[in-house]
């Protein structure tokens, strides 16, 4: 699969899928908490419901959420320095992150390895409501991307489908290009390219 995304600031995603044919055109939209899917089938767009927020995104091992990041972990959780590992060779801080009770998130806690020298994201295991780890998130390959040092390849390793993994690697990276307000729209999901 090949998908083409916008950002702008925290709040605003633009997803566009671009392969394979038969995903080809789908978008996605993330303004504030509302997720818009534009589908070209049926040439629509749906507002996903927050229940839809933690199923497969297009069947991958990333649920919606993931992708889109409807759930802030900053503003929805609670965070407690727990320690000190290594990942990939990186010392890391450890660091669990429990929903505030009046959060709607999807995942129990979320415990995660953050690079203490480049503060960057190594690792984040995914835990459901009953305690019970979900998902595993690998970054690696870390390197220079549109003139920032970043992971260029993130893996979504599901507990519970041995053998089973969904890879993303980035091939470019594009930082602050002018985009318009208007770009980030319900009216644009079916025109973007």
């Amino acid at each position: 699969m090949r998908v083409k995304a916008w950002t702008q600031g925290r709040d605003v995603t633009l997803i566009l899928v671009t392969a394979p044919a038969k995903d080809k055109g789908i978008v996605f939209l993330r303004r504030g908490r509302e997720v818009w899917n534009w589908i070209p089938a049926i040439e629509r767009n749906i507002k996903l419901p927050p229940s839809m927020m933690g199923q497969s995104w297009i069947g991958t091992d990333f649920t919606n959420d993931d992708l889109v990041k409807e759930a802030s972990i900053v503003d929805d959780y609670e965070h407690r320095l727990e320690g000190e590992d290594s990942v990939g060779g990186r010392r890391c801080h450890r660091i669990r992150l429990t929903p505030k009770p009046e959060a709607s998130v999807v995942w129990g806690r979320l415990v995660m390895w953050v690079d203490q020298r480049d503060l960057l994201m190594l690792r984040t295991e995914y835990y459901d409501e009953a305690g019970g780890l979900a998902n595993t998130l690998l970054a690696s390959d870390v390197r220079m991307l549109g003139g920032r040092l970043l992971p260029g390849r993130v893996e979504m390793v599901p507990a519970d489908k041995k053998g089973h993994r969904t890879v993303m690697t980035y091939q470019d990276l594009v930082f602050d290009p002018p985009l318009p307000p208007w770009f980030f729209t319900t009216q644009q999901m079916s025109r973007v390219q």
